[in-house]
């Protein structure tokens, strides 16, 4: 997927929300893993010189390891030959200048004659494909930062018939300086005529108050804009050290494997580790950095800096100390966030000082102890759903953001936790469960297998096959069915990997109705972290950080796979992506879907009475639901607007361009709307906890409105008063 924005600086929403949905949603977990994007679209930077730990042995050692442990230990390894090298050659350019804005054609004809080389150049441990690549790129950062700040420095002409192409994958290399020069110029011309199109736009709205600026005036304005925006991106380009940029180079190679192994650096082990376990050690406080100053975002409840009670959002952080207020402070005014993160983050009950500045312009020094810090939000958590023409039949709703789990302490657990929630919902007298895995990328393979037993007797959950071994087949052994009631599992285009072996399961029993848009994501493929220094002999090249590899797949109690396929839910219903490409398939070098053979199982905890009428039903309500009908039109749009990668530069064509996709945006604005007839409270266990803090409060409250105008989950809730009706389920019989 090229990843191209509206406007750096600025973003198209319906771009940025697909894109983040993406890029969100394959954060993946544990059995799943991540997908590269490219480098120039993003904070992060392969660009700068140097690096404390950067050493030519430590990098010869890493790459060395990384070559031998994907050819020991990998699902299905591949040779380090000639394709190899020509594949990894053109994963590495993609990732470093995928929008074709760096590099000219006479740059990458210097780094051609490596494409065959790099196989040989794995082996041995060199870097000359690297190295050049790094020269090339740090020349062109210089050469194209003076261009923008030279384009910028005088007025624009808009009257000239130009388009800009967007799409990197749509566009050769530059054939020289010349026509590189050009993209920036068009670039810019796009950066600021999008601009001034916009304020144009506000000047003419009714409720506009100020004095109008004339088009001199804004282009003036918005083009002293966009070079302070270009100087912090360039400045986030140069800053990151050696061991980053040598992260990109490795994970060309590992992602030539299968998109989810790749390479961790110690500290991206630690936030993957903190991700999935949904705990840290630290003051409890959620941070953002505009590129010079670090603000606060939000005070975890119950965390270090809420019970100290000084720090609140929009705080900026000027400085930081280890220990008391006498301790020496550093100053990390222009730091990356993840640097202020690791100065932040420490041991339980160790002290941090910080100065701070208040949003009065005041400064404070406080001193934090540090504590385990829980993120309740990434949590399993319940409400109770019902319908006001249906007061008497509550439903429960488990939403589960990710399969979470604390492998070192074991003190968090999804399984754990979902089970808890059931019982709870039991207490309410619930009378179906709706468990949404939307959005989920799936974690724990304990986790899923365990919580998949809940609502079955003993059976098999899913078939694993690791490279020349027998398939071993993952069971629930435990007899108890924690819910033995109706069960609708909610799946997107996002649902992915332990999500998928869930609804699969539960789809293959027929003990669930699995309920989303026309696909789930499709990874059918399981991974383990493994730690390089256990392959590494000499000491003084450690630490050199850890690699997730793909060491098994898993296939449906059916044999079926789900790597590639996805698991096609009964009933579909209309989504903003269904058009969208955004599966395991639009990733390079996926693993194969295969099948193999099926296993035994049964249950008796319930089955579903007429799924062909809860389908019949969904259809003939979504069809005549307005909400659902322009969702439908909006994918259409959606899906145009991504093919859709080139932009008129002349002033007047794009405004008329841009007013048009303004209006027909403007049709799907505010779309989701309260659902009268929707009722939603939340879980009498809950309220005591819930009610303890403002901020959990607040959350609460917008998390309970966010539900509200969800048409999906509403439609869902029918499709189970449905089931309720349809097979006669009576209060009390679960």
């Amino acid at each position: 997927m090229q990843i191209f924005p509206r406007r750096l600086g600025s973003f198209d929403l319906d771009k940025f929300l697909y894109d983040m949905k993406i890029k969100s949603s394959l954060a993946l977990f544990s059995i799943v893993g991540i997908v590269s994007i490219a480098v120039f679209f993003s904070d992060y930077n392969p660009f700068r010189n140097g690096g404390p730990e950067a050493s030519p042995e430590r990098d010869a050692a890493l790459l060395r390891t990384i070559s031998q442990v994907l050819t020991r230990g990998h699902f299905q390894p591949k040779e380090m030959d000639d394709a190899f090298s020509k594949s990894v050659y053109a994963l590495y350019l993609k990732d470093i200048d995928g929008g074709k804005r760096f590099l000219t054609q006479s740059d990458v004809d210097q780094l051609n004659p490596y494409e065959l080389q790099l196989d040989d150049q794995a082996k041995a441990g060199t870097f000359e494909y690297f190295d050049r690549s790094i020269i090339l790129l740090e020349t062109s950062l210089a050469k194209t930062q003076g261009w923008y700040r030279e384009i910028l420095a005088s007025p624009i002409d808009f009257s000239k018939n130009e388009e800009l192409q967007a799409d990197g994958e749509k566009l050769k290399w530059a054939k020289d300086d010349a026509e590189l020069r050009t993209r920036w110029e068009r670039w810019m011309k796009y950066e600021v005529l999008s601009r001034i199109t916009e304020e144009q736009d506000k000047q003419e709205k009714p409720e506009f108050k100020g004095d109008k600026k004339d088009f001199d005036t804004l282009e003036k304005e918005q083009r002293a804009k966009v070079l302070d925006t270009y100087d912090k991106w360039f400045k986030r380009l140069l800053k990151l050290d050696h061991n980053r940029r040598l992260e990109i180079y490795l994970n060309a190679i590992t992602n030539y494997f299968d998109p989810h192994t790749g390479y961790y650096s110690p500290r991206e082990k630690e936030n993957f580790d903190i991700q999935m376990s949904g705990k840290l050690e630290g003051i409890g406080a959620r941070l953002q950095s505009d590129g010079e100053k670090t603000s606060v975002t939000e005070i975890v409840p119950g965390g270090p800096a809420w019970k100290q009670g000084v720090l609140q959002a929009k705080d900026v952080i000027l400085k930081v100390a280890q220990g008391e207020t006498d301790a020496e402070s550093v100053d990390i005014m222009g730091w990356e966030i993840d640097d202020v993160v690791s100065k932040i983050r420490g041991a339980k009950d160790t002290k941090v000082t910080l100065t701070i500045q208040k949003t009065d312009g005041t400064e404070k020094i406080i001193t934090i102890i540090r504590d385990v810090v829980i993120m309740e939000e990434g949590f399993a958590k319940s409400l109770i759903l019902n319908e006001s023409s249906a007061d008497q039949d509550r439903i429960g709703y488990i939403y589960l953001p990710k399969f979470y789990a604390d492998f070192e302490s074991g003190r968090t657990s999804c399984a754990q936790d979902v089970a808890a929630e059931v019982e709870k919902l039991k207490k309410e007298s619930v009378k179906g469960i709706i468990l949404d895995l939307r959005n989920n990328g799936g974690g724990s393979l304990r986790d899923v297998v365990t919580m998949s037993g809940l609502f079955i007797e003993e059976g098999p959950i899913v078939q694993v096959k690791s490279r020349g071994r027998a398939t071993e087949i993952l069971r629930d052994n435990d007899s108890r069915v924690q819910w033995d009631g109706p069960l609708i599992v909610m799946v997107n285009g996002f649902s992915a990997s332990a999500s998928e072996i869930l609804a699969a399961a539960m789809q293959d029993y027929s003990r669930a109705v699995i309920v989303g848009s026309t696909s789930t994501y499709g990874k059918g493929t399981v991974q383990r972290f493994f730690d390089l220094d256990n392959a590494a002999s000499d000491d003084r090249v450690k630490p050199l950080g850890e690699m997730k590899m793909t060491i098994q797949k898993f296939y449906r109690i059916t044999g079926k796979t789900t790597q590639l396929d996805g698991v096609i839910p009964d009933i579909v219903l209309p989504d903003f992506y269904n058009l969208l490409e955004n599966g395991e398939r639009d990733n390079d070098y996926p693993l194969a879907s295969t099948t193999i053979e099926a296993v035994p199982f049964k249950q008796s905890a319930y089955r579903i009475a007429d799924a062909n009428q809860l389908k019949t039903n969904s259809q003939a309500r979504v069809k005549a639901d307005p909400t659902f009908q322009k969702v439908s039109e909006n994918a259409l749009r959606l899906k145009k607007r991504k093919d859709d990668s080139s932009f008129p530069l002349q002033g007047e064509k794009y405004r008329v361009w841009n007013k048009k996709q303004d209006q027909e945006a403007e049709q799907f604005d505010n779309i989701f709307k309260p659902i009268e007839s929707f009722k939603i409270g939340n879980v009498a266990t809950d309220l005591p906890q819930i009610q303890s803090d403002t901020a959990r409060i607040a959350r609460n409250e917008s998390w309970i409105k966010e539900r509200q105008k969800d048409v999906q989950l509403y439609e869902t809730l029918r499709i189970m008063l449905d089931m309720l009706r349809i097979d006669g389920v009576a209060a009390g019989k679960h």
